[in-house]
């Protein structure tokens, strides 16, 4: 897969003048395998952490909340989709996160 980085770079102006100039490059550049599996395997490792913490805030067993988010396709939704913002967060606040996510569904759902 092919990921485009802008690489931006400023320089002082020669004696001549001293306007600040900025010099800009496209580059392509070729990520290996490796680093979509890693990216991969740490996603996977903080599901897998999400659904354990979560699990035993709960009180229930790590499956059956794991089967309770898949029911609502929240594993992949919430966990993998949105990894980029709820790794940054807590244990506790990702915890709160799943719990909530999963308390409105199952809800919605009752509602009906």
């Amino acid at each position: 897969m092919n990921y485009f980085i802008n690489v931006i770079w400023a320089e002082k102006g020669n004696a001549k003048s001293s306007a600040f100039s900025s010099l800009c490059r496209k580059f392509v550049v070729n990520l290996p395998a490796e680093n979509e599996k890693s990216m991969e395997t740490r996603t996977t490792q903080f599901a897998t952490l999400a659904i354990g913490a979560t699990a035993r805030h709960m009180g229930i067993s790590p499956t059956e909340l794991h089967n309770r988010l898949k029911r609502y396709d929240l594993v992949r939704k919430l966990l993998f989709d949105c990894y980029d913002t709820l790794h940054t967060e807590s244990i506790e606040g990702v915890v709160w996160n799943v719990t909530e996510a999963l308390r409105v569904r199952e809800e919605k759902e009752a509602a009906k």
